[in-house]
C-alpha cells in the first residue's frame, strides 16, 4: 500500500467515524455530506469523493457500527468452547458493551431501528439486513448450545434469541433514560435467571 492510498483510506475512516458519531448523537437521517465535512474540516465535495451519495455514507456508518459491535462481542466470544460457554460469553459482553459503550453513544442498531421502523427504502432494508445477520447468528449459537445437550431439546432457537434482544434493549432503556447505574447487573441477573429456564 503506498503512501496515498493509505491517506486516503484513513480520511475515509475519519468521515465515517465522524458520521457514525453523528448518528448515535443524532441518528442515522442526520447524516448528511455538508455536516460531516464540517465536522472533519473538509469540502463537501472531498467527503463525496471518499464515500459517494448520502445514503452510500449512511450505509458505510451502519457497517462500521456492526463491525465495531461484532469485534467487541462476537469475534472474543468465538473464543469460547462452543454451547452454553459461548451463549454466555455473548451475552456477557453484549451486556459489557451497552454498559460501557452505548450508554454514552446510543445503538445505532437500536435506534435506526426505531428511527427507520415506519419508512421503506434501501437505508432501512440495510440496517434490517445487519439486524437480521446477528438475530442469525444469536440462533446459531442457541442451536449449538441445544446440540451440545446444554440446553433443553425443545428450546425454540429463534425464541431465545428474541429474549436476549429484548433483554438488552431494556437495559438500553434503563441505562439511558432511567440513568440507572445498577442496569447492567440487573440485566446480568435477568439473563442468569432466563437461562435457568433452558437448561437442560
Amino acid at each position: 500500500m503506498d503512501a496515498r492510498t493509505s491517506k486516503s483510506e484513513l480520511t475515509r475512516a475519519a468521515i465515517v467515524g465522524a458520521a457514525l458519531d453523528l448518528a448515535a448523537a443524532e441518528g442515522l437521517e442526520s447524516i448528511t455530506l455538508q455536516a460531516v465535512a464540517d465536522r472533519i474540516g473538509l469540502s463537501k465535495s472531498g467527503v463525496f469523493s471518499r464515500v459517494g451519495s448520502r445514503e452510500a455514507l449512511q450505509k458505510a456508518v451502519v457497517d462500521e457500527f456492526g463491525r465495531r459491535f461484532i469485534a467487541d462481542v462476537f469475534v472474543p466470544a468465538m473464543q469460547q468452547p462452543k454451547g452454553l460457554p459461548r451463549l454466555n460469553e455473548i451475552m456477557r459482553r453484549w451486556i459489557q458493551r451497552t454498559r460501557d459503550v452505548e450508554a454514552h453513544t446510543g445503538c445505532v442498531f437500536t435506534a435506526g431501528a426505531f428511527e427507520l421502523d415506519d419508512r421503506d427504502g434501501p437505508l432501512r432494508e440495510h440496517l434490517l439486513g445487519e439486524v437480521n445477520r446477528w438475530r442469525a447468528a444469536l440462533r446459531r449459537t442457541v442451536l449449538q448450545a441445544i446440540e451440545c445437550g446444554h440446553l433443553k431439546a425443545d428450546t425454540d432457537p429463534e425464541q431465545l434469541a428474541a429474549e436476549m434482544s429484548s433483554l438488552v434493549m431494556g437495559l438500553l432503556h434503563d441505562i439511558r433514560f432511567l440513568r440507572d447505574p445498577r442496569a447492567a447487573d440487573r440485566a446480568q441477573a435477568t439473563w442468569a435467571r432466563l437461562l435457568h429456564t433452558y437448561q437442560s
